[in-house]
């Protein structure tokens, strides 16, 4: 089952003001229906595990023009997704509800979501 079978190429774009910061992110993947052209997006966090150190490297970057809302928007979603995540991966349902009430608590308190009364 872990024979290569085929690959499929995920392509992201930084470009760089004269700082070195970044002011404009494009993404494109080979299997992305509806896209044609690169995506623009303003921010990515990508996370990969290490198989033989067994840590996790992390590439975090965001566009010069990201809003504090959006980056509190973006950390909300990110966190449901990665307690969605765990949940399948380990069928562990107390620590994903344990998570996601932590992603509730953290859509209010940046006013992503609306508080509950």
């Amino acid at each position: 089952m872990s024979e290569v079978k085929t690959t499929k190429e995920i392509r992201i774009r930084v470009g760089l003001n004269a700082e070195n910061v970044p002011v404009q992110i494009d993404w494109e993947a080979e299997d992305h229906t509806g896209a044609a052209e690169p995506q623009e997006c303003k921010a990515f966090l990508l996370s990969l595990f290490d198989k033989e150190k067994r840590e996790t490297l992390r590439i975090d970057l965001w566009t010069v023009d990201m809003q504090v809302i959006e980056m509190d928007r973006l950390f909300y979603n990110t966190l449901r997704s990665m307690a969605d995540t765990y949940f399948r991966a380990t069928q562990n349902k107390e620590l994903a509800q344990d998570m996601q009430r932590f992603v509730h608590y953290f859509g209010e308190k940046t006013e992503v979501i609306p508080r509950e009364t």
